[in-house]
């Protein structure tokens, strides 16, 4: 198959899978997220960004991973905490460009990847910045706060509590359900909204989302 047809097999691969997560992905957004990927293997061969093993992983584990979450987003503002090399913050900030999306990470080498897919890719609507969740102090909380792979939920719950307000969702994504972690939140601080198990095309491995909403603020 050539380089052309790949692209296109590829581009109607990430399109239908889209769909089966409930995310209606355009052709364009689609070529966006390709050339971000592009972009994931020149940088990833110098700077280590992601240790996993090639383009198809990355398209399951990275993009479609992402996008997993996309329905469960409210609000126009959204945090993504430990963003690494950018998921799922810059899946989620091509899908809704009218959504502002502020990636955080203290590896700067991982933000600075970050800042060239932005501005490679043309995306007006994310705010990279290196630092520690729990040293930002946003002037308005933000309606969602995203975390994938970032930390057991009470070192999440405890990073993310300054950015949240009463109305704030934070969403945390997790492989198999972290009943241990659950247990361990601080119930007068923190209400469990949902655990939801979901299925991402083509990824072999158990995925679930915890929405948590912080008490007593």
């Amino acid at each position: 198959m050539d380089k052309v047809a790949a692209n296109a097999d590829e581009c109607q691969r990430l399109v239908s899978s889209a769909a089966r997560l409930g995310v209606a992905l355009t052709a364009a957004q689609a070529g966006q997220m390709q050339r971000l990927l592009d972009e994931l293997g020149k940088w990833n061969q110098a700077y280590n960004l992601t240790a996993l093993n090639g383009r198809d992983e990355w398209l399951t584990h990275h993009l479609l991973d992402s996008l997993s979450i996309a329905p469960l987003l409210a609000g126009g503002r959204i945090a993504d905490v430990g963003t690494g090399a950018g998921f799922p913050g810059l899946p989620l900030a091509i899908l809704y460009p009218e959504r502002t999306f502020t990636l955080l990470d203290s590896n700067g080498k991982k933000i600075r990847f970050v800042q060239h897919a932005v501005r490679t890719l043309g995306l007006t609507n994310v705010i990279p910045q290196q630092a520690r969740a729990e040293a930002l102090a946003p002037e308005f909380p933000f309606d969602t706060v995203v975390a994938r792979a970032f930390a057991a939920l009470p070192e999440l719950a405890q990073a993310v509590r300054g950015l949240c307000g009463p109305q704030t969702r934070v969403l945390a994504m997790k492989g198999k359900r972290p009943d241990q972690e659950l247990a361990a939140l601080g119930p007068r601080l923190w209400h469990v909204e949902a655990v939801q198990r979901i299925e991402v095309p083509g990824l072999d491995a158990e995925r679930q989302v915890v929405t948590l909403r912080a008490l007593n603020l």
